[in-house]
């Protein structure tokens, strides 16, 4: 049975530097999304080197001018693998430094990070620092979803995997949802018993379960048994339907 897939958000967070040698569209996972990806690179490398344009376009202030740099830099700039790319409160969650090398394995193979630049790429693709989110416009593009949604909604039902997790904020799966994925919700439950959609926690929760859905030996195949996992790892999860698990923490 192929392994669970489990989508990620990206950051707006990255590490900076690498090893690797600089971007290859060629080598990254799901080709059939290379024009696409080329196309928006092209668009963001033109609109960084402009100062004000670019921070206008990337929703930047003169103090992040850094990151018009890095944009600046996407096709020389060297590389790491995505997994290693992305921080910030999820990934501290996840905490790929502590994985045993086992866990790692399954990490490689089970994750996958979604990306207004690459669409989504796997843990093992290697990728520069950038800065653009789901949410920028940029010159002579349509909007992100739209340049998007038709090639990564394609390229994703083609991916052989078995159950899809899918992690990703709102904006990052509008740019190409995955039929038949199993979301999570996290909500915040009060002394009086009500309960709120929650942001703060959110993403570290997120991050909690994504690296139980790793650590673990078994291979979910529907929301209850994702539930499961995230039981046995800790996390207090209640099954919602057949495409949505909710993780309940204490306000």
């Amino acid at each position: 049975m192929p392994p669970v897939l489990i989508l990620l958000p990206p950051s707006e967070t990255k590490t900076g530097g690498g090893t690797g040698a600089p971007l290859d569209l060629t080598t990254l996972s799901l080709p059939a999304l290379s024009d696409t990806r080329r196309r928006i690179a092209d668009a963001v490398v033109a609109v960084s080197g402009d100062d004000e344009a670019g921070r206008q376009a990337l929703g930047l202030s003169p103090g992040q001018d850094d990151e018009l740099a890095r944009n600046r830099a996407l096709w020389s700039a060297p590389t790491r693998p995505a997994l290693e790319r992305y921080t910030g409160i999820l990934y501290e969650a996840l905490d790929v430094p502590s994985m045993t090398k086992a866990q790692r394995a399954k990490a490689d193979a089970r994750l996958a990070i979604g990306s207004a630049l690459f669409g989504v790429v796997r843990a093992t693709d290697r990728i520069p620092a950038y800065r653009l989110s789901a949410s920028s416009k940029l010159p002579g593009l349509r909007t992100l979803a739209a340049e998007w949604k038709p090639a990564l909604t394609g390229a994703l039902a083609d991916v052989d995997s078995g159950l899809v997790v899918d992690l990703r904020s709102g904006g990052y799966a509008a740019l190409g949802r995955v039929e038949g994925a199993v979301t999570a919700t996290v909500v915040t439950e009060r002394v009086d018993g009500t309960r709120s959609v929650v942001s703060h926690f959110n993403k570290h929760h997120k991050g909690l379960l994504a690296r139980a859905l790793v650590a673990t030996r078994a291979e979910p195949t529907d929301a209850r048994a994702v539930a499961r996992v995230a039981e046995k790892a800790g996390l207090r999860v209640e099954f919602s339907s057949d495409r949505e698990v909710t993780i309940v923490t204490e306000g």
